[in-house]
């Protein structure tokens, strides 16, 4: 359920002390320390969406799994390794770099697997398996905004260093989504509350408020657009350069409304299955623990039926965290109230 963690040479992974030797960042202890705490799997093994959808593609499709060594990225508490064990997978290799993966070794005992599952606590990059190649490369490594917390390149990099070749990946394929929505009143509350502080002016704080998206659950009803993609992947072929991107929009109005905000929600396919599986964080989807990322606007754009609102969407690592996101937005509108040529910069934190 999440992370080992990063690519050799990724950026502010690691720094020297004062003897040149190469220690953790206090960014990535932290990331480190977030995935050992127990409330933070109980979040994930309770979205039923996210590990009833996993466990599909594992124990129904047994044709995948049985006979197999499959190696599971990010393992947590070790859950689909254990969904994997139960399909008939001939080996499993559990990889976490948190303390959580003492956890997933006790939790393989207690229920018998040891002999099938072997947990193994380390950086998949540094991790060295007992095998050449597996079959099957299981992981869930979504975050917020599909890309945050910079897993997938973990996954990539396993990918190229032991997936057999004509392997399995789940899932297998992953896209980004952006439309727009009607928030006047979280505007109000949370933005536009930092202009009249007890009668003081904090800009500052409304540009801090701003700068940082917000993960929440949308309702479908304040949604005026379509949905367009702005990234998609293919996880059997991509590459972590394909992990910064820019792309263009265009989203037309479906009624009336004001636009206080974008908003971006992903879904992944595992298409290597006997029938397609889907996860969906979609706004008119049950909802998961990834909610939706909502980027609020500076300036509201007044738009009527059938107008287009266009720009350009670049995401990309930050760079003094690598598991930050930067998020950069230009807008482009030309109504019939207003006209708007803006640029908007986030981080997502």
């Amino acid at each position: 359920e999440r992370p080992p963690l990063p690519p050799p040479g990724a950026s502010m992974a690691t720094e020297q002390d004062d003897n040149g030797a190469e220690t953790v960042t206090k960014a990535e202890e932290h990331y480190m320390q977030s995935y050992s705490h127990h409330m933070v799997h109980e979040e994930l093994i309770r979205d039923t969406v996210r590990t009833e959808t996993y466990r599909r593609s594992l124990e129904q499709n047994r044709h995948l799994v049985e006979g197999k060594i499959v190696l599971d990225i990010g393992c947590g508490t070790g859950v689909l390794s254990m969904f994997a064990a139960r399909a008939g997978a001939a080996h499993v290799y559990a990889v976490d770099v948190a303390d959580i993966a003492d956890h997933a070794a006790a939790v393989v005992r207690e229920n018998g697997l040891d002999g099938v599952i072997t947990v193994i606590k380390g950086r998949m990059e540094e991790v060295e398996l007992p095998v050449e190649a597996v079959d099957v490369i299981v992981s869930e490594w979504m975050g917020y905004c599909l890309l945050y917390e910079a897993m997938l390149d973990t996954v990539i990099y396993a990918r190229d260093r032991y997936l057999r070749e004509g392997g399995v990946m789940l899932p297998d394929k992953a896209a980004l989504y952006l439309c727009a929505a009607e928030d006047a009143e979280y505007m109000r509350e949370k933005i536009d509350f930092w202009d009249n502080v007890y009668g003081f002016k904090m800009s500052s704080l409304k540009e801090a408020a701003l700068a940082e998206p917000l993960v929440d659950y949308v309702q479908s009803s304040a949604v005026f657009t379509g949905a367009v993609p702005v990234l998609t992947l293919d996880v059997l072929t991509c590459t972590a350069e394909d992990l910064s991107f820019t792309s263009e929009f265009t989203l037309t109005a479906q009624r009336n409304d004001f636009c206080h905000a974008f908003i971006a929600f992903f879904e992944v396919a595992f298409t290597q299955t006997h029938k397609p599986l889907y996860i969906s964080t979609s706004p008119s989807n049950p909802q998961t623990h990834w909610k939706q990322t909502i980027f609020y606007l500076r300036e509201p754009l007044t738009v009527c039926s059938g107008e287009e609102i266009s720009g350009t969407i670049s995401m990309h690592p930050n760079g003094r965290n690598r598991r930050d996101m930067d998020v950069d937005f230009t807008v482009r509108f030309e109504g019939r109230h207003m006209q708007v040529n803006n640029e908007q910069a986030f981080r997502i934190r």
